[in-house]
């Protein structure tokens, strides 16, 4: 065992601002050294994710007491048995689905939809089964098998990436969630072509990613929108060629920017009713991506006649339909060819302790990505 200091939900469900109501403790736990097939990560940077704060507020149920973040970049430390291509020193990034490459999605190529890890991660351990985690003897469970928000953490070496040891950790983490997303939607699920025009709903830091994936894609335009002003100047930087506020014109503005609608609209903010809007601006034949993760309870209505007379698709995308270890350092690779201008998303830095205050930005749409810095 070594001690790790962590930042642990023990219940979800408070209510903002998590400044003053604190769910997340930081403390003093236990780890357990990597089993097999198990790293152990020294974490150097982890991003503040609405996939954590759906746990946070309890529209995305989870097991609890948990470790939480998912989102982050690190340095090996340890290997247990039977791991095979990573090293102590090696720079690694996390993918949250662990892929197993035995069920029929990995065997499909498509490892995001891996079943054991799906059933890993909705149970709060590591694909093992194993909860590495304990505070006064009591396991925690880990969230989305990475638990970021500590020191130290045990990851599968199938949810681990090695990366070029030039980037920087705190830009290296970004590719593990936001990056592989946002543009994954685009180019994977989307496959949207050159010319092309999209659309993006929401711009957190999925929704920028997005954004930089229809630029590398050569889209035209690039429309991005949003009811934060603060946020459209990012979203021009990283690609938009026309920037909205969000509203009842809203749907009529990108239609007449696109020439009858565009062909490809991602939405990245998990809300049923901006998904509507979003497939509601596709135009005939145009694709609709849902990024976002809507509150279990919240429905879908569309014309259902549509999707047969326009041949209008409306598609799921997770963890941006991506292969963690062809697509990672394939995006890596356009952003230091300055083609994925990843950095841009990079905001506050904070420190552990920090976390509440953060998550009380990212509630409010005050911030895009923050990112949590173990050496700060």
């Amino acid at each position: 065992m070594i001690s790790t200091r962590a930042a642990i939900l023990q219940d979800s469900g408070r209510l903002a601002p998590y400044a003053r109501t604190r769910p997340l403790t930081v403390g003093e736990v236990d780890l357990a050294p990597p089993g097999p097939g198990e790293v152990l990560l020294q974490v150097a940077a982890a991003g503040l994710c609405h996939s954590d704060l759906s746990v946070i507020d309890g529209s995305r149920p989870r097991p609890l007491p948990m470790v939480l973040g998912h989102e982050a970049a690190g340095v090996v430390v340890d290997v247990g048995a039977h791991v095979r291509g990573l090293r102590p020193g090696d720079h690694v990034v996390c993918a949250f689905v662990p892929a197993c490459g035995g069920c029929v999605p990995c065997q499909s190529g498509r490892p995001a939809l891996c079943e054991p890890g799906a059933a890993a991660n909705a149970a709060g351990t590591l694909v093992s089964g194993r909860r590495p985690f304990r505070r006064a003897g009591t396991h925690l469970h880990q969230h989305l098998g990475v638990s970021a928000f500590s020191e130290y953490t045990v990851v599968a070496a199938d949810s681990l990436v090695a990366v070029d040891r030039s980037l920087p950790l705190e830009h290296a983490a970004l590719f593990g969630c936001a990056l592989l997303t946002g543009v994954g939607a685009v180019v994977n699920t989307a496959g949207a072509r050159p010319g092309t025009s999209a659309v993006v709903f929401g711009l957190g830091g999925v929704g920028l990613a997005a954004v930089m994936g229809a630029r590398a894609a050569g889209c035209h335009p690039v429309v991005a929108v949003d009811p934060v002003a603060a946020k459209h100047p990012l979203a021009r930087q990283v690609g938009a060629t026309h920037v909205l506020d969000a509203g009842p014109d809203t749907v009529a503005a990108i239609r007449d920017l696109t020439d009858g609608g565009a062909d490809t609209a991602v939405e990245a903010v998990g809300n049923a009713a901006v998904l509507a809007q979003a497939y509601a601006a596709t135009r005939r034949g145009g694709t609709t991506v849902a990024v976002g993760l809507p509150h279990p309870e919240q429905t879908l209505t569309i014309p259902a006649v549509s999707l047969v007379a326009e041949e209008r698709a409306l598609v799921g995308s997770y963890l941006g339909g991506a292969v963690p270890r062809r697509d990672i350092p394939r995006y890596i690779a356009l952003y230091q060819a300055g083609l994925l201008p990843a950095d841009q998303l990079l905001g506050e830095r904070l420190r552990l302790d920090d976390v509440n205050e953060g998550f009380d930005r990212l509630a409010s749409g005050a911030a895009t990505r923050q990112v949590v810095l173990f050496d700060a």
